[in-house]
């Protein structure tokens, strides 16, 4: 991997959405454009507080993408707002060069400094081990779907944090309606 040389990373504007799609469609092309639904239907859900979507740019071209949205966590004392990783992705041409790292470490920061207590993901816990992702269930986190492998399900604990906030995680409703929770069988 070399260094993101040139790359700026700054929170996305309305005149993004076309190529965010773009780079995340790219990205995924496996799925056949749907992430870039996901992305377009997460992005209604948006507010200063309740998430954050990020672009990595090289000359003002947009070459990645990262999207953080709000879920709950159902713990015993009260629910408490979290935020879920979802989705990371970067122009295929483009990979390998540290923009995603990028985009999630910059992110991971925005999300400390507003005083968010956890962000989960699904994911593999190769790659994201390096972010601080821990195994969600080692915890005492639930995943909210069976089709999550334990080891994809994962959350880095923020500055926030406290010991109580344990339970099971509530993803946003458009996770649901859109089918993106957990792995499908090919």
């Amino acid at each position: 991997m070399t260094a993101a040389v040139g790359v700026q990373v700054r929170e996305e504007r309305p005149d993004d959405h076309d190529r965010v799609r773009d780079v995340q469609n790219a990205a995924f092309a496996k799925d056949e454009g749907r992430v870039g639904g996901l992305v377009d239907a997460l992005r209604e859900s948006l507010s200063r507080w309740e998430g954050l979507s990020l672009v990595a740019t090289d000359d003002d071209v947009v070459v990645g993408h990262v999207m953080f949205t709000r879920s709950l966590v159902d713990a015993p004392r009260r629910l408490v707002d979290v935020q879920v990783l979802s989705p990371v992705g970067v122009l295929p041409e483009r990979q390998r060069q540290g923009i995603g790292s990028l985009l999630i470490t910059t992110g991971l920061e925005m999300l400390n400094e507003r005083g968010v207590p956890l962000v989960f993901l699904e994911g593999s816990p190769v790659y994201y081990r390096r972010f601080g992702f821990v195994a969600g269930a080692d915890l005492g986190f639930t995943r909210p779907s069976v089709r999550i492998p334990e080891v994809a399900f994962q959350v880095k604990v923020l500055d926030s944090y406290e010991p109580w906030m344990t339970g099971a995680l509530v993803y946003l409703q458009t996770f649901w309606d859109l089918d993106f929770v957990g792995l499908r069988e090919t």
